[in-house]
């Protein structure tokens, strides 16, 4: 069970950096490090919480857009012998920087699964400011595309952490769509909510990715009455070079403008600071959580302005495992 949001009344104000950045592309060390750095940059401003972007270790799997399966399968090969392992050594250096800065983490990381090497994750790790992994949150549906690379997760890891900033829930890129799982979030009294994107050039042409992710934060803060911190990578020259070689027309689509958007937007929806868009670079922005309790009182939907006599939701919160073993021991042969 968790511990109820108004058990102890306590509404901090803090401030939360949302991380803009590439990662070092494939590269897990030097991307580790790049967040190392990142992490120690935003609580040498005052950062209490630090949020990072999605598969920011070691990046994003953008063949699937533009290669056939194919010729996009050595790819994989590549991004698994690159992922990591939840726990392993790169997420210890991650755990270890958040104790010596003394902030609360949010970073996306592509996962091995520890039983097979078909099986990757798309996973949110939370750390908190002690340095303890307190959520591993795979994503729940690969968008599109991602279901060349990506096993979905399961419900066992909707969940919200009681940290130093507050309640805080985590979904990655289109999991924040999804009405159910934010619900899940609210539900257990999310007040701070990490929101972690991609850049994405490779979408259709009509398709501001910019745009897109502001209304998703804007509509989980107005309907939730909670603050989000978006945090979305960039492309770097070096990615473009990887993934097009000399093919122009695919150097061009993925320079495209307005592939990413970083910011931080408040309990009406609003951002609170300019949100940054397609540049690398940390946006700060104070949080007070006790603008979310008079918002609450004309909408909350978690609470009176709901009617749980008509609606339920339900969520399988049983982590999924390929095998499960009987609880008897074998009986020694004769």
């Amino acid at each position: 069970m968790t511990e109820p949001v108004a058990a102890a009344l306590r509404l901090p104000r803090f401030t939360a950096a949302a991380v803009q950045a590439a990662p070092v592309y494939l590269d897990t060390a030097a991307t580790v490090d790049k967040a190392v750095a990142l992490i120690h940059e935003a609580a040498g401003n005052g950062a209490s919480l630090v949020v990072l972007p999605e598969v920011f270790v070691p990046g994003y799997p953008y063949w699937n857009w533009t290669m056939n399966p194919v010729q996009g399968s050595p790819w994989y090969e590549r991004l698994h012998r690159a992922s990591v392992d939840v726990p392993g050594p790169h997420v210890d250096t991650l755990r270890a920087a958040a104790r010596r800065a003394g902030v609360v983490l949010v970073i996306g990381v592509n996962e091995r699964g520890p039983h097979s090497l078909g099986t990757l994750y798309n996973t949110l790790l939370t750390i908190d400011a002690d340095g303890e992994l307190i959520g591993v949150h795979r994503k729940l549906v690969p968008t599109w595309a991602e279901k060349l690379t990506w096993t979905p997760g399961d419900g066992s890891t909707l969940r919200v952490h009681r940290t130093a900033v507050g309640p805080l829930g985590a979904l990655a890129c289109g999991e924040n769509t999804n009405p159910l799982a934010r619900f899940t979030l609210l539900a257990q009294g999310e007040l701070v909510h990490a929101a972690s994107y991609i850049a994405l050039p490779v979408a259709p042409e009509d398709y501001d990715m910019a745009e897109a992710i502001a209304l998703r934060a804007a509509a989980h803060c107005f309907e939730g009455k909670v603050f989000t911190v978006v945090s979305c990578s960039t492309i770097s020259p070096d990615i473009v070079a990887e993934i097009a070689g000399e093919d122009q027309q695919l150097r061009k689509q993925l320079s495209r403008p307005r592939a990413a958007l970083s910011g931080i937007f408040g309990p009406d929806g609003r951002p609170v600071t300019e949100p940054l868009v397609d540049e690398e670079g940390i946006v700060y922005a104070e949080i007070d959580l006790g603008r979310c309790v008079q918002p609450k009182q004309m909408h909350d939907i978690v609470g009176h302005y709901n009617r749980f006599d008509v609606f339920r939701l339900h969520v399988d919160n049983r982590p999924l495992r390929p095998l499960t073993f009987d609880q008897h021991p074998p009986k020694e042969e004769e």
